[in-house]
């Protein structure tokens, strides 16, 4: 079970280093998983923390302190029974607790990979509350802990010098990958039928996915159809996720008065999330903060044209008029724009998608930022711990 680009970026590295030869012991949170250990491959296994009992209705940050006390125990036993370490890989604060009380109680060396911040997803503006300010608390001191940190982004990289003082020398810029396997496994066929419960043959069908909050930038689209539907009257807009906004999202869509027009679809299967990118005549989004945007290159894989926010990893991933189409954040203007950019010439949109998939099979296959895990980061600690004393 995959949730999320952070349990993604997971998912994905993990197998691709272990076939670059590194023993990789994977730590992770589930309720009730039907094994606790899981072999992958002869260099990989995944170890499951239960945390059924964690109260579900409790915040954020009280379920990780408490999950981050069950990991703790397990990667203890885990330590015993294998000897130590070469060094912790923590990914982002939910799990950094753990990490840092494990590194501290062995004097093991501690990676750190930093996926987003909660000063950026509001912006870096003020903390809104305490809830907030602990997770802050948490991903600073995670960040202080680390013998290195990892962004995926070069956005990444400059966001964490700023907010936590962290000197370049420690920082390393790692993306985020994406595995080209299994792209062309639906027929024509099954992709028409698919296609056509969402659109008519002749209507462009617009694709947008991820979890509905605010900084995803989901208002600002749906703002943005009128503009489109003017042009193009039979265009559908597909927007796939859930979370805390769905019931705003889809106020916003009946006063703007576009609900034939939009279908909220909620949870969707990566298989579905897969058949949406290889119809739609475009995936749009037009995020507020996206530190690198996964699911961008999720997009480029299956050849669905992207219309993205210039904003943050995203126009690190998308180059204008080359590989995609870049708008301006916040500026429902400018994504109506992109999209009629998009749906006007479908043929150059074609080609840029074409450019697209190819880069993202050179540039950001997993073997290739494995290798770089490993070499720019995983030998250095290594090498510089046993020349330390601690």
């Amino acid at each position: 079970m995959v949730t999320g680009g952070l349990g993604r970026h997971v998912a994905e590295l993990a197998p691709a280093l272990a076939q670059n030869g590194v023993e990789v012991y994977v730590l992770a949170p589930r309720a009730h998983p039907p094994h606790l250990r899981e072999k992958l491959h002869p260099n990989l296994s995944v170890h499951w923390v239960d945390n059924a009992a964690v109260d579900p209705a409790a915040d954020i940050y009280t379920r990780a302190v408490a999950t981050n006390k069950l990991m703790d125990a397990r990667a203890t036993d885990l330590w015993n029974e294998l000897g130590g370490f070469d060094l912790i890989h923590a990914h982002d604060w939910l799990v950094g607790i753990a990490a840092i009380e494990l590194k501290l109680r062995h004097k093991c060396p501690l990676v750190a990979t930093i996926h987003a911040t909660e000063r950026g997803r509001w912006r870096n503006a003020t903390l809104p509350n305490q809830l907030s300010k602990n997770i802050d608390a948490v991903e600073r001191n995670l960040s202080f802990e680390a013998w290195r940190v990892i962004a995926c982004s070069r956005y990444m990289v400059n966001e964490l010098k700023w907010l936590f003082s962290l000197p370049s020398d420690k920082l390393d810029m790692i993306p985020n990958g994406i595995t080209m396997a299994q792209v062309d496994r639906f027929s024509p066929t099954e992709l028409a039928i698919f296609r056509a419960r969402y659109a008519p043959p002749d209507a462009p069908l617009i694709f947008s996915v991820g979890r509905l909050v605010y900084e995803k930038g989901f208002h600002v689209l749906l703002r943005a159809m009128p503009r489109v539907l003017k042009e193009f009257p039979a265009a559908k807009l597909v927007l796939a996720g859930k979370g805390p906004l769905a019931g705003e999202l889809q106020s916003l869509a009946e006063k703007l008065g576009i609900t034939e027009n939009v279908h909220f679809a909620g949870f969707i299967s990566d298989d579905d999330r897969d058949r949406f990118f290889s119809v739609a005549s475009c995936a749009v989004f037009p995020s507020l903060y996206e530190p690198f945007g996964i699911v961008a290159l999720e997009a480029m894989k299956y050849g669905c044209p992207v219309v993205a926010s210039d904003v943050g990893g995203l126009g690190e991933v998308v180059t204008h008029d080359e590989t995609g189409t870049l708008i301006f954040s916040d500026d429902p203007e400018s994504t109506a724009w992109g999209i009629l950019h998009v749906l006007h010439d479908p043929a150059a949109a074609a080609d840029r998608a074409a450019a697209a998939r190819l880069m993202v099979a050179q540039k950001y296959n997993w073997h290739r930022i494995a290798r770089k895990t490993i070499e720019k980061v995983y030998r250095r600690v290594i090498t510089e711990r046993a020349q330390t004393y601690w």
